[in-house]
């Protein structure tokens, strides 16, 4: 069995947990399966899973050679198929970091509208406020409230938020509506701590306050896949409509 056939055999086995299922997705015999993993632990040296009668798990060192089939048979994949299917019909997984806030007020609840028009595109989210190593990561985008300075990473301007203060009628009924700037001083608010920068940043009242840029960064140097492409275009059309409409 070629390397690249004993890496998806190796994924299939992650992601199903179990030998006999891998073998029957794969339509493999079980001892081919069992078999090709071993002269995969051989050729690169190292324990990938730990076996026993009735589970499999991951070493530290197979999670991160996992991590990697992942991304080099995704790439592979792409290539195979660029230039027909995947840019009529893009299909695969996208794995995107955002911060909490945006995934959960923004892109989450439109998640059904990207799936109805992208139904064979599997969206992997996670939510980080903190910056991460993208190419260490695997992830293939990554949607923030400021730009990285990095040159590994391309980085798109999407459509600005625009941001207010507000309070609910319960606040305003129990402490009273503020008459002046100065009435600010005696009320509760919510400020702001970022763990970029290990900063606390209390409530600045401006009138109007500016909008919040947004950026989507990728990988530089490297195929943009349909599949991420979609998304990304998906994404600042409907935060161009947003903005226009707002929520």
């Amino acid at each position: 069995m070629d390397h690249i056939q004993a890496m998806r055999t190796f994924v299939r086995i992650i992601e199903l947990g179990n030998f006999s299922r891998a073998a029957e997705k794969l339509n493999l015999p079980r001892a081919t399966v069992s078999h090709t993993i071993k002269r995969l632990e051989a050729r690169l040296g190292v324990r990938l899973l730990l076996r026993t009668t009735r589970q499999v798990q991951v070493t530290a060192e197979g999670e991160i050679y996992y991590q990697r089939c992942l991304r080099l048979l995704a790439e592979i994949d792409e290539t195979d198929t660029l230039f027909s299917r995947q840019k009529l019909r893009p299909s695969g997984r996208i794995r995107v970091d955002m911060p909490h806030s945006l995934a959960r007020e923004i892109v989450i609840p439109e998640l059904p509208q990207f799936y109805q028009r992208y139904p064979d595109i599997t969206l992997c989210l996670s939510a980080n406020d903190a910056s991460i190593d993208v190419l260490r990561e695997g992830v293939d985008c990554v949607l923030r409230a400021w730009q990285v300075e990095d040159d590994s990473l391309i980085a798109r301007h999407l459509p600005a938020l625009p941001q207010v203060t507000c309070t609910s009628a319960a606040y305003l009924e129990r402490y009273g509506v503020p008459q002046t700037l100065d009435d600010l001083a005696t009320h509760q608010a919510v400020g702001y701590f970022s763990q970029r920068t290990a900063r606390h940043y209390p409530l600045d009242f401006m009138s109007p306050p500016p909008d919040m840029p947004l950026y989507i960064m990728y990988p530089a140097g490297h195929f943009l896949a349909p599949r991420v492409s979609v998304f990304i275009d998906w994404l600042q059309e409907w935060l161009r409509a947003s903005v226009m409409t707002p929520i």
